[in-house]
């Protein structure tokens, strides 16, 4: 409950923060609220209009200027019309503008974050950032804050109504709001409560659903769909106990409001009926308070429900600023964007070539959420076009050199140098476009063949396309496609084979011309025939380039300029295939045991 009642408190504070994204759209935001308030005034003003026809044309029991009055309602019904078909638009239009640029804001900084920030937030966390929080946001920003300056404006202008009509009977109505607003707020505190429960257990049944789908294989060989149905089964029957104690008030709250208002009217008919009976106040005036009577609970119900749905929504903003503004740990200088312009606007023109030079010097590193010194005082020196193998156990921690390689993570002392400069000395733009990455799932994009491939170069013409394809031996591939390459592929490619999706993407890293090539287990998921076109591929794609390839096989990095063998996220040794061989000590022992497992399954 603790917790809760901090989170009462958030958003009234989280909403100023929103100003950067507001600011552009003010204008239309000072129009919002001077349509809203101008509705509000038309709508206090709507029962004085029954007191008239009442006091004149029923009590008088005269149609004189009936055709004015006619004409003058309507006037008035078509002007309020109007302002709410303007007001409508402008917030219905705030709301879209800010679902957009908000989505747009988090993709972007998404774009730029650090890939430690993937570690530590699941997919389903940031997919609710960006796309639930942010609609609720907007949500708020466009209709609850209109709906607190229309009601609100309303409540003032009745209240001055009343008062200037017949005070006495104004003060019966007036005495009534604060009932209303404490109860209104205790029922609305408690449905907030209930809510939240109710969101969390929806997302806790989304993930179920999502896990149950796409881990389906996995629950059918693992034979466990029962404990997984049973588990999905109390979750929704705790939804449904939520849903049900929810209604159970929101009901129970609908009943207090209904009763106070008929308590209202019947205020005003005892109190005003008597005073209409004495001949002190007319019919017409206890028509127009009875129809405060009737409609003033709404607004302050209204009022208070918004308010309580700003307080709830407060929680996004405040997830939605965390991820805007979280600082990656690795990020260009305002020197090197003044240079080199940032990752969405790179200044070309600055751009060096890179040749392939890379220098560990004395580097000593740590991961940002680790205490463990992963490299220690370590110097490297790889020259252009150098091949270097980092193999060891899984888990060893070969992607470590990979990682800084890439600037995914800087180093904790100690500097990379790429051509002989400290690396973040020039953009994150400039390393990546002149890297090129096989990953050991391969991934390809919702698509065609043709955009999956020219991703790392845009301008590439169908000619250099089946260059790259025919090289790395993936014309196959195409010649078996039915639209060659304008077949889509579809979400990741999934009627391809592995072995197929990991030949596309060496042909796509070798249509972009890296400089720097890192091929991370890109042989690991093949079997043994795919594996061996692979090979021929990666020997194609790494001619003449600086090349990292990590590697649980062995059998594939014997002919690297240098191999590195990690144990424990640390270089234990180094050296070519024959020096490390000639040494008998871990990488041969590592190598002798796959060679003889090799043997075993070669001999069955």
């Amino acid at each position: 409950m603790e917790n809760n009642e901090k989170m009462v408190r958030l958003p009234l504070f989280g909403l100023p923060k929103l100003w950067p994204f507001i600011k552009k759209y003010k204008r239309m935001f000072i129009w919002m609220i001077i349509t809203g308030i101008m509705y509000s005034v038309f709508d206090s003003i709507i029962p004085l209009f029954n007191r008239y026809a009442i006091n004149h044309f029923v009590a008088e029991k005269t149609l004189d200027t009936i055709v004015i009055f006619i004409l003058g309602y309507l006037g008035v019904t078509i002007v309020q019309c109007i302002i709410n078909y303007i007001n409508v638009m402008f917030c219905a239009k705030i709301e879209l503008y800010m679902d957009r640029d908000l989505r747009n804001g988090a993709f972007s900084h998404l774009q730029q974050v650090s890939l430690s920030y993937f570690n530590k937030n699941n997919v389903g966390y940031i997919h609710a950032r960006v796309m639930s929080d942010t609609g609720k946001i907007g949500e708020l920003v466009a209709w609850q804050m209109m709906d607190v300056v229309w009601w609100g404006s309303y409540v003032i202008f009745a209240i001055v109504v009343m008062l200037l009509i017949d005070a006495r009977m104004a003060m019966y109505l007036i005495l009534l709001l604060p009932i209303a607003g404490l109860v209104t707020w205790f029922f609305e505190k408690k449905l907030l409560i209930y809510n939240r429960q109710v969101r969390e257990l929806n997302s806790k049944i989304t993930s179920d659903i999502n896990e149950g789908i796409t881990g389906v294989k996995s629950i059918k060989t693992l034979a466990i769909s029962k404990k997984i149905n049973k588990e999905f089964k109390d979750d929704t029957d705790k939804m449904f106990n939520k849903c049900i104690r929810t209604t159970h008030h929101s009901a129970m709250f609908t009943s207090v409001m209904t009763l106070l208002s008929t308590m209202a009217l019947a205020l005003i008919l005892w109190k005003g009926g008597r005073l209409t009976v004495e001949g002190l106040v007319e019919i017409g005036t206890l028509s127009v308070f009875m129809s405060y009577a009737l409609g003033m609970l709404e607004p302050i119900q209204s009022i208070i429900n918004s308010i309580t749905r700003m307080i709830a929504v407060g929680v996004n903003i405040e997830r939605y600023l965390d991820l805007v503004n979280t600082v990656g740990e690795v990020y260009d200088s305002p020197e090197v964007i003044e240079k080199y312009g940032d990752s969405f606007n790179p200044k070309y023109e600055n751009f060096e070539k890179l040749e392939g030079e890379i220098e560990f010097k004395d580097v000593t590193f740590k991961y940002p959420d680790g205490e463990e010194i992963v490299l220690e005082d370590f110097n490297l020196k790889v020259e252009k076009g150098q091949s270097v193998a980092i193999v060891g156990e899984t888990g060893a921690g070969k992607s470590t050199l990979v990682n800084l390689v890439c600037r995914f993570f800087e180093p904790t002392k100690g500097q990379v140098l790429i051509d002989g400069r400290p690396a973040n000395e020039r953009s994150l733009k400039w390393l990546h476009s002149n890297i090129g990455y096989v990953l050991q799932t391969p991934y390809l994009f919702s698509g065609s063949l043709r955009d999956n491939l020219i991703y790392g170069k845009e301008d590439a013409t169908d000619e250099e396309i089946l260059e790259a394809l025919n090289k790395v031996g993936a014309d196959k591939i195409l010649s078996k496609l039915k639209d060659g390459l304008d077949t889509e592929l579809g979400e990741g490619g999934d009627f391809l084979s592995t072995g197929e999706k990991q030949l596309l993407s060496i042909a796509r890293a070798l249509l972009a011309d890296p400089k720097i090539l890192i091929l991370d287990e890109a042989t690991s998921s093949v079997d043994s025939v795919t594996e061996h076109a692979v090979q021929k591929a990666i020997s194609t794609v790494t001619k003449d380039r600086t090349s990292f390839i990590i590697a649980h096989r062995l059998s594939t990095i014997v002919g690297a300029d240098t191999i590195l063998l990690v144990s424990d996220g640390k270089i234990i040794e180094r050296g070519t295939h024959k020096e490390l061989m000639k040494k008998k000590e871990e990488y041969y022992s590592l190598y002798m045991r796959q060679f003889e497992e090799l043997e075993t399954w070669a001999g069955r």
